[in-house]
């Protein structure tokens, strides 16, 4: 050391600064939210500032990877401000988002194709469900981003198709698979979205058109109504993995699954065929009180429950993934992006 004091300077060693490179896996940590259950994946930043968007955009495998084996992720901790870097997120892993169409329930449009999540009454729960499962097109994947947390409650809880598959009874899961699953919708009734919201049209022909390209039978009814009725699959097999999944409305369209209050105010205003959602066998048979009650329990055994972060962005495989909603308190701002249109028939 002292050689170097007295070294005259243009005798001094040179230091060049070296600069930290981190990988991707650097700048991430993952765990699961639930230990038992090893699910849903979490991915944290873990590094201040790190920006989802471009961290996603040279990821993307890493990402699907993960979400095939996992069927959720919950990104948590990264710089995700605003409805703006949610759709940029989106468009990072999936390239673009997809209009929300075929509609089941209300939602808001907050940008391009950004809605918020179902805006039903904050004391209501919402059964565990996926995404457009009734419908002849559906995401793939499906985004929620947490805007503003709730003051108390607002979970989206979340569960595997996995584990609903196989804790379903045998002799269930194989007379739905004969069977199938008939919905019967109704609208125009005053109750409900009118079909006007749901096909995002005004003309009739335009909504006889789409029905019949999709094998769903159309009946007009006095005043504008119309009541639809189609039979889907209880089962199909997921594109990538090629598993079979549980992926149906029967459970969550049946009027019984409602609450109370709910279903006691409609089954006292409507008769049974007018019921604004209700499903059947595929061959219209009822599905038994005893088969409901089943498949009602084995949802809700699955469920995974976690308290929203502001920021929080939770990424579904929605044919791996069901999820639903908790009662809330309190402004509560969750936003949805769908993204990777399947048809029901090419599966």
């Amino acid at each position: 050391m002292e050689e170097l004091q007295n070294a005259p300077v243009n005798e001094l060693p040179t230091f060049k600064r070296k600069s930290l490179k981190l990988s991707a896996q650097d700048l991430i940590e993952t765990e699961y939210l639930n230990q038992e259950k090893n699910f849903p994946l979490v991915i944290k930043s873990s590094v201040r500032k790190v920006d989802l968007a471009v961290w996603a955009s040279t990821n993307r495998d890493f990402i699907n990877t993960q979400l095939l084996k996992h069927g959720a992720i919950l990104f948590r901790g990264f710089n995700v401000d605003g409805v703006e870097k949610f759709e940029q997120v989106i468009k990072a892993i999936c390239f673009e988002a997809m209009e929300y169409r075929y509609r089941a329930s209300p939602r808001t449009q907050v940008s391009d194709r950004i809605y918020t999540s179902t805006d039903y009454p904050a004391d209501q729960s919402i059964f565990p469900h996926n995404e457009h499962a009734y419908s002849p097109t559906f995401p793939l994947k499906i985004f929620f981003f947490c805007q503003t947390p709730a003051q108390q409650g607002g979970e989206t809880p979340v569960g595997s198709c996995r584990e609903i598959f196989k804790l379903i009874e045998p002799k269930i899961r194989e007379l739905f698979i004969e069977k199938k699953v008939m919905y019967v919708r109704n609208f125009g009734d005053g109750f409900g979205l009118p079909w006007q919201t749901v096909f995002q049209t005004s003309e009739k022909s335009k909504v006889e058109e789409y029905c019949r390209i999709h094998d769903i039978k159309v009946e007009w009814k006095d005043g504008g109504r119309l009541r639809t009725r189609q039979v889907g699959p209880a089962v199909i097999k997921h594109p990538q993995t090629g598993e079979l999944v549980w992926f149906n409305h029967a459970t969550f369209f049946h009027v019984s699954t409602l609450e109370k209050n709910t279903r006691e105010a409609l089954l006292a205003g409507f008769p049974e065929e007018d019921l604004p959602t209700n499903t059947y066998y595929g061959d219209g048979s009822p599905i038994e009180p005893l088969v409901l009650k089943s498949l009602r329990a084995v949802y809700q055994q699955v469920m995974v429950s976690f308290p929203w972060q502001k920021g929080d962005i939770l990424m579904l495989d929605n044919m791996l993934a069901v999820h639903g909603r908790s009662p809330f308190v309190g402004p509560r701002q969750v936003l949805v992006g769908m993204a990777e249109a399947l048809n029901i028939k090419e599966l």
